[in-house]
């Protein structure tokens, strides 16, 4: 089969498109694996509609769980749409948290519209203060002074105590920086886009962070935010990196 691999600010994903519906969790752990498959933080299969308004999507991550949005993803996934003509440059994709609406241009933008605070009350574990949100999946979220204090195992521990993704977050100069250990794939990511989010998020609603800001992931890629009208907007390029035939 012919797969396409993308990357998506450090977050990379092998894409392809079929009418068929069926479970490809078993797939998604083959073809992401970084020794013996193409390699990828996860699997994203798209489905394309009666027009090109809409398009489904199958998001999958490398261990082969189901996951019902993904930031970076949503990015990556527009641009293989639009690069393949099965959409026009705006439209919707059909995640399992609601359609998400993309432009694609030189980046690719799209909009974050499930917005959700899972505790009122701050959560206190390691010494540090956790807020928890779900920005189409659930995060943890704590800011710190200094992203060296990003810790796996701790990150390990409350991924499985939540059932959530685990961020580290610094505000320097209204810019964000962001480590994510992202659950799926069970470790840290170079990036996570719904990570990022839950992070702006976070600290519009508590730290003043203005509503329009660069924020940068362990990658080290410049992304842009914006909150407006309850919605975050998230652009960022966008690589297309190679085609391959994959033997299943």
């Amino acid at each position: 089969m012919i797969v396409s691999k993308y990357n998506a600010s450090g977050n990379d994903f092998v894409i392809f498109h079929t009418f068929l519906t069926k479970d490809r969790s078993e797939l998604a752990r083959k073809i992401c694996d970084r020794q013996n498959g193409v390699g990828a933080d996860g699997l994203i299969v798209l489905k394309p509609g009666i027009d090109k308004d809409h398009i489904e999507w199958e998001f999958y991550n490398s261990d082969g769980s189901i996951a019902n949005m993904c930031g970076n993803g949503s990015r990556a996934a527009a641009r293989y749409a639009f690069d393949n003509g099965l959409a026009y440059r705006s439209f919707f994709i059909k995640t399992g948290s609601g359609d998400i609406g993309v432009n694609v241009s030189l980046d690719v933008e799209v909009e974050l519209t499930s917005l959700k605070i899972l505790s009122d009350n701050i959560i206190d574990e390691f010494d540090f203060k956790w807020y928890f949100y779900d920005t189409g999946v659930p995060h943890l979220v704590c800011y710190v002074d200094d992203l060296d204090k990003f810790d796996i195992e701790i990150c390990k521990q409350l991924r499985h105590k939540y059932n959530a993704n685990v961020n580290y977050a610094k505000i320097f100069n209204d810019e964000l920086f962001v480590r994510t250990y992202e659950r799926g794939v069970e470790g840290e990511t170079l990036a996570c886009g719904t990570g990022m989010a839950a992070c702006f998020y976070g600290g519009i609603l508590n730290l003043n962070l203005s509503k329009k800001i660069n924020v940068y992931p362990k990658s080290g890629e410049k992304l842009g935010l914006e909150f407006k009208n309850n919605k975050i907007l998230f652009r960022g390029f966008v690589k297309h990196c190679f085609d391959v035939n994959f033997d299943i």
